[in-house]
C-alpha cells in the first residue's frame, strides 16, 4: 500500500520565490529514490503562507530509507567555502496518509 507524505511549510511571502527556486534547483533529488512515486510543489493561492509539499511512496520503509540518506545529504550545509543560506520555510509539518483509494482519468 502507498503512502503519501505531505510536507507543510510556512512560507511568508517575501521567501515564495526563493523556495521555489530552491526546489526547482533539486531536480533528480528524490526522483531516483527506490520506491519514490511522486511529488508535486504545492503553491498557496490564497488566505494562507503553507505550502504542501506533496510524495508518494510505495511504502514506509521506503520514505524511511530516503529520509535516512538522500534527503539527509540534500539538507546538509553549504558546500564548503560557500555561506549557508537562511531557510526559505518558517516552519514545517509533515502530514502521512495511507492510500486507502486511488483513481485516475478514465480512458
Amino acid at each position: 500500500m502507498s503512502v503519501v507524505k505531505i510536507n507543510v511549510l510556512t512560507v511568508p511571502a517575501e521567501q515564495r520565490a526563493e523556495l521555489e527556486k530552491r526546489f526547482a534547483s533539486r531536480a533528480g533529488a528524490v526522483e531516483n529514490s527506490d520506491g519514490f512515486e511522486w511529488f508535486e510543489l504545492l503553491r498557496p493561492v490564497e488566505g494562507t503562507e503553507q505550502y504542501l509539499v506533496y510524495t508518494r511512496w510505495r511504502s514506509e520503509e521506503d520514505f524511511k530509507a530516503w529520509m535516512e540518506g538522500p534527503m539527509q545529504a540534500a539538507h546538509r550545509g553549504a558546500p564548503e567555502g560557500e555561506a549557508p543560506k537562511r531557510p526559505a520555510a518558517s516552519g514545517s509539518t509533515l502530514w502521512s496518509f495511507e492510500v486507502v483509494q486511488s483513481a485516475g482519468p478514465k480512458a
